[in-house]
């Protein structure tokens, strides 16, 4: 890695400017995805994938992330979940700025969850100056002391070995993830359309990651194992101006294949939809609108918002037809862009977990 630069307390607080960075956060929320694209740089098909560096940022684009969650057990089988993620969002297009002239902002969000517990914390950082960022080889992502870090044996193809680290004041985990699989293009070999009228993004998976480590809430590190997921996804305009939101599933099936699925929600109620089924060997199936329905089946409310935390998912092409149930109903990210994210298992045709995310409600 690049020598990161000392960042005193003063000029910190000085030229990262948090609350205006917040207020860029709130103001840039899901909704904040469907304005205008002029000047970044812009998502069409046919992109060839090249990897290291697709694994880097991309400052031309508006936005990107690096997002990993963790479907995990301890010794007794009791569930839990963790979640990384560490945004990129470009504040202006044109020319990179350097240092504290950066218009790169970086936000990050962790969390860990439990049946009776969810628990989640925000940081946030300004490009250029060290504090925050992704290098391709060997991989490591950083914000402060929150890593997910490879080393000289990874993996340029399936970004694997990694290990992953966050804390908290009243929670932290600590995973260790590998992988034998190559990382999976979602989409037309990714590129990855998400409304008719032809917004997009470059989006691929890591949906094979083995992972192991220990999650800590208020009684100590507890030792837990189980399957993760990693997306990297880049755009710089992601939503269409009448969409408002997504509901996105990662699904892992108990019998080794995966399930990405997702729902754009639109104003009209002409929502988008679209998935990926991975086989056990890493070959993928898009999954066009038609054939795919995703049905909310309870609501409940948290702070204001209605969200939909169960669902029936059918996929009739591929035999599917399952129940999906949150380890935690109440799983809400009171972040500064709020959304929900969390641990589900899933019964029916098929059984396994994943994680849920609702976004723009």
């Amino acid at each position: 890695m690049s020598v990161r630069q000392t960042i005193t307390r003063r000029s910190f607080a000085g030229g990262l400017a948090l609350l205006g960075l917040t207020r860029l956060a709130r103001a840039q929320g899901f909704a904040g995805l469907n304005d205008s694209a002029n000047g970044f740089a812009e998502v069409i098909p046919g992109r060839h994938f090249d990897f290291p560096g697709d694994h880097a940022p991309h400052p031309g684009f508006r936005i990107e992330w690096w997002y990993v969650t963790a479907n995990l057990t301890d010794a007794n089988g009791r569930a839990y979940g963790a979640q990384w993620t560490l945004f990129r969002q470009a504040a202006r297009p044109g020319p990179q700025g350097e240092g504290w002239a950066s218009q790169q902002v970086w936000m990050a969000h962790a969390a860990v969850t439990r049946a009776d517990v969810h628990r989640s914390a925000e940081k946030f950082a300004r490009g250029g100056v060290g504090q925050a960022g992704v290098e391709a080889r060997p991989f490591q992502a950083w914000i402060d002391n929150w890593q997910m870090m490879g080393s000289e044996r990874s993996s340029d193809a399936t970004l694997a070995p990694l290990d992953v680290t966050a804390s908290a004041a009243n929670f932290a985990y600590a995973l260790h993830l590998d992988a034998e699989q190559p990382v999976v293009l979602q989409g037309e070999a990714g590129y990855s359309r998400k409304s008719e009228r032809g917004q997009a993004s470059y989006y691929y998976s890591q949906p094979f990651y083995r992972a192991s480590g220990h999650i800590s809430f208020d009684d100590g590190p507890i030792e837990v194992s189980g399957r993760a997921w990693l997306d990297r996804e880049w755009s710089s305009q992601p939503l269409s101006p009448e969409q408002r939101g997504w509901d996105w599933f990662s699904l892992h099936f108990s019998s080794g294949e995966k399930l990405m699925l997702y729902r754009m929600r639109q104003a009209d109620g002409a929502d988008y939809t679209s998935g990926t089924f991975i086989k056990k060997d890493g070959r993928a199936t898009p999954l066009g609108p038609d054939g795919i329905a995703m049905t909310p089946k309870t609501t409940i409310d948290i702070a204001g918002h209605k969200l939909p935390v169960a669902w029936r998912v059918t996929i009739a092409s591929l035999a599917i037809a399952i129940d999906c149930t949150p380890l935690n109903p109440k799983a809400w990210m009171g972040t500064s862009v709020p959304y929900w994210e969390g641990p589900i298992s899933f019964k029916g045709s098929h059984e396994g977990v994943g994680y849920l995310e609702l976004t723009g409600y």
